[in-house]
């Protein structure tokens, strides 16, 4: 009986007809959006042979995604969830567009090879802009989705389909680079973000949640952050995430790694980027039936260590499957630190503020995710590639040590 009790709350959620439409659509958007870092990241190493054109990507993205984040967390709040997800997805599209001309064969011909960078790196500034606003809005519609009773396992699912097109964007965008063309994998990515938008669209507008008649962004924005700052283990569990991935992350580099240290094609850079987000996508089904039950902030940091551990692994292999298992496991580990962060700010966090909050937490995963990504190529630019990486996970388990000593707080949290 017990069995059966977690699969029928998991039908559920799933059966809700808008919250169906909801992951149906996110995991086509998803998946198109996850093909495009193997897609990029091929032609631009093609095009340029430089590490640090792989970083510059992330620059690209990050910057506006940061700077945009706070003001977007306070236009979430007042908007209307759907509309404004509805015209970011559109945006989108628009954007994968241009990064198929550019891509092109024709472009290639046509463009030198300083054009073409450049515009995929205005291109992908633009997707940060773009992103500031969609993350927040996407996480806090969620929430108006399903009944409180359901949001963790909604979240739980949530998580589960977002993995499940982070695993298969990648592992498609390989397999079409290597089979077909860079020009007809980006029509499939504009496919699957168009036929995002049409479902998104079976979706009801739901009421706006946060009625702010001052209208004063400055003063909104520092509520949220007064709020995230005042809450120890939030914020604690925020920090380490951000250090750890920003000194760990190897994902700008594994064209690299692939094309000059483990000697694969493109079909294996696909799987490698895949990796991570599969073993992302076993540690939260396992989650979903086996929840932690207690003393989840110390089990926070021994992930995390684990995770920088898995890193020094794959920097050091020169075997392809040796380096997807490295990968791999440095993934599960993620998975239940991705667990513990999106439940402390799903369930601490008042249904009013969920845009700001969620802006404040994208800076700090934007901050470690695609600064990590520059960081990453200027560290190999400088140290070499497999020196960056052997410094980045040493960096990440260090960054753990420091956070055990002055996040007391974050050790003993449980929910």
């Amino acid at each position: 009986m017990s069995a059966e009790r977690p699969i029928s709350r998991a039908a559920a959620v799933v059966i809700n007809p808008e919250f169906t439409w909801y992951i149906i659509s996110r995991f086509l958007f998803i998946a198109g959006l996850r093909m495009t870092p193997v897609l990029l990241g091929w032609r631009l190493y093609q095009i340029t042979g430089s590490k640090l054109s792989l970083g510059i990507v992330g620059l690209a993205e990050v910057i506006p995604a940061i700077a945009f984040a706070l003001p977007a967390g306070v236009k979430v709040d007042r908007s209307n969830k759907h509309q404004l997800l509805s015209h970011c997805i559109a945006i989108y599209f628009f954007i994968m567009a241009g990064l198929l001309l550019v891509t092109s064969p024709w472009a290639v011909g046509y463009l030198s090879k300083t054009w073409i960078p450049w515009s995929i790196y205005l291109m992908v500034f633009l997707s940060g802009v773009v992103r500031a606003y969609s993350g927040p809005a996407f996480n806090s519609f969620l929430a108006q989705l399903v009944e409180q009773g359901s949001l963790v396992r909604a979240i739980s699912v949530n998580s589960m389909i977002w993995l499940t097109a982070a695993v298969a964007g990648p592992g498609l965008a390989g397999m079409l680079i290597g089979y077909t063309s860079i020009t007809i994998a980006f029509i499939v990515v504009c496919v699957l973000i168009g036929i995002s938008w049409i479902l998104f669209h079976k979706i009801s507008p739901k009421p706006v949640s946060w009625k702010d008649n001052k209208g004063r962004t400055w003063e909104a924005v520092k509520e949220g952050l007064r709020f995230v700052f005042s809450q120890k283990s939030l914020l604690g569990a925020m920090s380490l995430d951000m250090f750890a991935v920003l000194f760990g992350g190897a994902a700008a580099l594994l064209p690299v790694f692939a094309a000059d240290i483990l000697k694969v094609g493109p079909q294996h850079l696909g799987w490698l980027v895949a990796a991570t987000y599969l073993g992302n996508f076993v540690a939260i089904a396992w989650l979903t039936k086996r929840p932690l039950k207690k003393k989840q902030g110390l089990q926070l940091f021994y992930v995390v260590a684990g995770f920088g551990a898995c890193i020094l692994v794959f920097a050091l292999s020169k075997n392809f499957w040796l380096s997807f298992a490295a990968l791999f496991v440095s993934g599960l580990f993620d998975g239940v630190s991705m667990i513990i962060r999106g439940t402390i700010v799903q369930l601490f966090v008042p249904d009013e503020m969920r845009g700001r909050v969620s802006s404040v937490n994208s800076i700090f995963i934007n901050s470690s995710n695609e600064l990590g990504q520059f960081e990453s190529g200027v560290a190999a630019t400088v140290l070499g590639t497999v020196p960056s990486v052997v410094f980045g996970g040493c960096m990440t388990i260090i960054v753990v040590i420091a956070t055990w000593f002055k996040a007391p707080a974050l050790r003993k949290f449980e929910y």
